[in-house]
């Protein structure tokens, strides 16, 4: 299951999202991971949550950013959910390359069990109606 948090800037996505981290980690039986785009989310996340930053590791682009979640998933089966901030921050703001990456994220959930949730800054009718063929909004 693929799942959006959609809206412009200073909507809430980022406290959905942490919700969302937190609902998971309770829930999980398995691990939790939250990946963001710099260090900016360390005392809001529970220390039993796995926190990445994405420019720590070099990520730009969607090819770059799907290799990083889906060697995530292939390393570590035990994971449940991944959460991700400021998507378009990490791999760009090209609608269409988005909605090729969430179809590719929406395989990889089918593979693996794994949820994964993003936050998109931007209006749900900017985005390809391919996107809402594979994922659903929250």
């Amino acid at each position: 299951m693929v799942k959006l948090l959609i809206g412009e800037k200073g909507t809430g996505k980022t406290k959905r999202l942490l919700d969302n981290v937190n609902t998971a980690l309770q829930n999980s039986k398995g691990h939790v991971v939250c990946v963001e785009k710099d260090d900016l989310l360390r005392f809001q996340v529970s220390y039993r949550v796995r926190l990445l930053a994405a420019s720590n590791y070099g990520i730009s682009g969607y090819d770059a950013f799907y290799g990083f979640l889906s060697g995530l998933c292939a390393g570590d089966h035990d994971i449940t959910d991944i959460l991700v901030d400021a998507t378009l921050k990490i791999g760009g703001k090209n609608y269409d390359e988005l909605a090729a990456f969430l179809g590719r994220i929406a395989r990889l959930s089918e593979l693996t069990g794994t949820v994964f949730t993003f936050t998109i800054s931007t209006e749900k009718e900017n985005l390809p109606a391919a996107i809402f063929d594979c994922c659903t909004v929250e």
